[in-house]
């Protein structure tokens, strides 16, 4: 599944790596069962926000068929 208002560039501009880092950091000390439950967290967090189902099941397509290693991300 495919939308064009899903967007897979980054739209963060120079803050990226602070929020990323700040991804991390929310993930430091907790043991892997309560780092995945902050994921599931966000992730619930986001698509509410989102608000927009096209959106998303396009996004949880692209996150199951593309590696994020094989992503470009430039900020």
């Amino acid at each position: 599944m495919t939308d064009d208002r899903l967007s897979t560039t980054s739209n963060l501009g120079t803050a990226g790596d602070d929020v990323y880092a700040g991804l991390m950091a929310a993930h430091e000390g907790l043991s892997d069962d309560a780092s995945a439950r902050l994921n599931v967290r966000l992730v619930l967090l986001l698509m509410n926000h989102i608000g927009d189902r096209a959106v998303i099941e396009a996004a949880i397509a692209a996150a199951r068929t593309e590696p994020v290693s094989d992503r470009r991300c430039t900020h």
